[in-house]
């Protein structure tokens, strides 16, 4: 059965949801105002990395969830998934031109075009900014609705490039469990929307066969 929040439910879900994905953020500058990680820049770089596939994958969840559920009322949720997602990948990016280059651009490139790994994570970073750029109604009404639907499938080559960032730097400790689970839920992700774009596509051209001719 749809579950159909009324508006002040609805309010409510977004502050709860607000709250969580703040809450991460929170508890690393708890912990580091604190002293408690051995290695500050490691705990806030691995933490705010992983925080940002989690919620790449929440967003990139909500429309087969959606989809499944009928719960058409995700959707409001989406947009505030996806600045999170960038939210975490900016403190991500900071950690690193912050406090291993501290804010010195031409090493932070010639590090970007030594090592792949961090070049794929910054590629996908780079990609992000204008989907959280163009995040608003405002944007949306200024790019046109088919165009703004165009960029905001960048997240198609975001997601796969995170993950392999992501892969590259665990395989060097000989770690690619976590590595594997995410590519594994970001391909089935992505292959149920590419999934239902060949059924729309389909049933759009089997519509214009079956139509009359004028």
């Amino acid at each position: 059965m749809a579950f159909n929040p009324a508006p002040k439910q609805l309010s409510t879900i977004k502050g709860i949801v607000f709250v969580a994905a703040l809450l991460p953020f929170l508890r690393v500058a708890w912990l580091v105002l604190r002293q408690v990680p051995v290695d500050p820049l490691a705990f806030i770089t691995h933490e705010t990395g992983d925080w940002a596939l989690y919620l790449l994958c929440i967003t990139l969840a909500v429309t087969p969830v959606r989809r499944l559920s009928g719960w058409n009322w995700l959707l409001k949720l989406r947009r505030m998934f996806g600045l999170f997602t960038f939210f975490y990948a900016f403190l991500h990016f900071m950690a690193f031109f912050w406090f291993d280059h501290f804010f010195d651009v031409a090493a932070m490139l010639r590090d970007v075009g030594k090592r792949p790994f961090i070049l794929v994570g910054f590629t996908a970073f780079v990609l992000l900014i204008p989907l959280a750029a163009t995040s608003t109604n405002a944007m949306i009404r200024r790019l046109g609705g088919k165009r703004w639907q165009w960029l905001h499938r960048l997240i198609y080559l975001i997601a796969p490039l995170a993950v392999l960032h992501f892969w590259w730097m665990k395989a060097a400790k000989n770690n690619l469990a976590q590595p594997a689970l995410f590519a594994t839920i970001v391909f089935v992700l992505l292959g149920m929307r590419v999934y239902w774009s060949r059924l729309k596509a389909r049933a759009t051209v089997r519509g214009q066969k079956k139509a009359p001719v004028a």
